[in-house]
């Protein structure tokens, strides 16, 4: 079974009760990694960030 995470309502669902795709981020394997979707995706966005940074920086060298 597939889990997803609703940011409108920030309850975890599953393929039995889900909302529309538009409201959802996932799926996920498990429920606890559907509760943890926006902190994962906090931490993504900050690495490419920091990433996205370093590119410019390196290209400023050359």
């Amino acid at each position: 079974m597939a889990y997803w995470f609703n940011v409108s309502t920030g309850v975890v669902e599953d393929d039995t009760d889900r909302s529309p795709a538009d409201r959802l981020m996932g799926p996920f394997d498990t429920r606890a990694a559907a509760e943890q979707a926006l902190a994962h995706a906090k931490e993504n966005t900050q690495r490419w960030d920091d990433e996205d940074k370093e590119w410019d920086h390196r290209g400023l060298e050359d």
